[in-house]
Parts: C-alpha cells; structure tokens; sequence
C-alpha cells in the first residue's frame, strides 16, 4: 500500500497570499504546501482522502484512473472546497463519497445541484454515503475504520486503513477513541506549528506527544502553516522517527 500526500498545508496554504515570510519566500518545493489531501494505493484500489480547494491542481500531477472511495474528513472549505472537481473522474461511474451525517449533510447543501433530484448537466456524479463511526468500510480489499477526533469542538472523522491511521485537525481525541489508533505502525497527523497553542489544533509539541501515545514506527506531521518553519530546518530538529511530511511525496505503508 502506497501514500501519497497530495497536500500538506492548512487553511491558506504555503505560501500565503500578502506573506513575505522567509517560508512564503523560500524557493524549496518542500515549503509550498497546498490544503490536505492524500491518496491511498494499491495495485487494485485508489481511495482519496479529502476533496480540498487545490483538488485539481493535485490531481494534474497524478496518473488518471478510477478513484474507488473518497473519505471526508470534515466538511470545512479547505477539505472539501473541490469536490465539484470530481467530474472528469465519473467517466469510470458513480463516485462513491463516505462522510459522517454532518459532513454529508453540509455538502449537499454546499453543493446541492450534485444531489438535486434533476441533477444540472455536467454536475458529478456522486453517490454520497453518510456513515458512522467504527462501522468498518470495505473498499475492494481495503478495510477502512473511521473514528472521530476533536477539531477543537467539532467531532471529525480520522481514519485507520490497515497499518496506517490518517487524522487532520485534531486538537484532542476522546480515550475511547484511542484503541482505534494504537497499534498503527504509520501515523499521519496534524501540527499547525511550533507555538503558540490553538484552539483547535494541534501544534509540533502535541503532536509528538500524540505519536508517542500511539507508539507508531513512524510519524508524518501535515496540515502545517508558514510559522512552523523552512521544511529542512523543522526536520532538523524533529525526533527521526517524527518527519514534516511534504507536497507530492510518496511513502509505502507495511
């Protein structure tokens, strides 16, 4: 199983638009980081995780062939802001998209001429599922297990796909919700920045902290902002098994 991050920035991305910050300004590809997404692969299945604003440019970069289950983590702008842009992909049929009640509640009515009884020409094709939490998915030979984490108030779904557990935004998980998480060998989790602290998610402190509750092999931190800091000089100073993750890399999960 294979993981691409497709983006690993926050809620504005990097660089930021006004910002002249030594990150906003830098020239490494490793410190421009758009909204979060990943993919999911194996020979036989394409899951995405997350339709952000910067959906299509992501998927530009990356072979077009049949997405089998999208997950939604949450249903704020920069997790699901491009799933309209999900059209060129319902050639292969329906696009099958997995949120909780909230989640799917909110797209359709963000985007309600894609679930319109009469549906607008050229909308997508979309057949949205309104799960619950720890209800296990299968998506061909994939089991996926949602589990829900605090987005400062707002419950949000995290995900556990076999050896790996995916969360964005978390600030704070309920212990009921931990057993759902440990034993992960690859955690992807969120760190804002270094400081200060914030209302709603995580910071580099928190995070680690988090991954060490988990005790996976390895930790990749997304859903970073400028004032974390240049991509090389973070990884300087982060535990080895503890890595800032970046825009278009690709990791296997075993």
């Amino acid at each position: 199983m294979q993981l691409t991050f497709l983006g690993t920035g926050t809620s504005v991305g990097v660089p930021a638009i006004g910002c002249t910050c030594k990150v906003c300004r830098s020239q490494d590809q490793h410190d421009k980081r758009l909204r979060c997404s990943a993919l999911i692969e194996t020979e036989a299945t394409r899951i995405l995780i997350d339709t952000g604003p910067d959906f299509r440019q992501q998927m530009l970069s990356q072979p077009f062939r049949k997405i089998d289950a999208v997950l939604m983590t949450h249903i704020h702008y920069d997790h699901a802001g491009g799933i309209d842009d999900l059209r060129p992909f319902c050639q292969f049929g329906e696009v099958n998209v997995y949120a909780n009640e909230g989640t799917a509640h909110g797209l359709m009515q963000t985007v309600p001429y894609c679930f319109a009884e009469h549906r607008y020409p050229g909308a997508p094709s979309i057949n949205l599922h309104a799960i619950p939490a720890h209800r296990p998915l299968q998506v061909n030979e994939l089991t996926v297990v949602p589990f829900v984490v605090n987005h400062g108030k707002l419950p949000i779904f995290g995900f556990r796909i076999g050896p790996l557990a995916y969360i964005t935004d978390m600030k704070t998980i309920d212990d009921e919700e931990l057993s759902y998480v440990q034993g992960a060998q690859t955690l992807v989790v969120n760190a804002l920045r270094f400081a200060p602290d914030h209302h709603a998610h995580q910071n580099v402190d928190d995070a680690i902290r988090f991954a060490r509750k988990v005790g996976a092999r390895k930790t990749w931190l997304v859903h970073s902002c400028h004032d974390i800091g240049l991509h090389e000089e973070v990884n300087r100073q982060l535990p080895p098994d503890i890595q800032l993750a970046y825009d278009g890399q690709v990791i296997e999960i075993v």
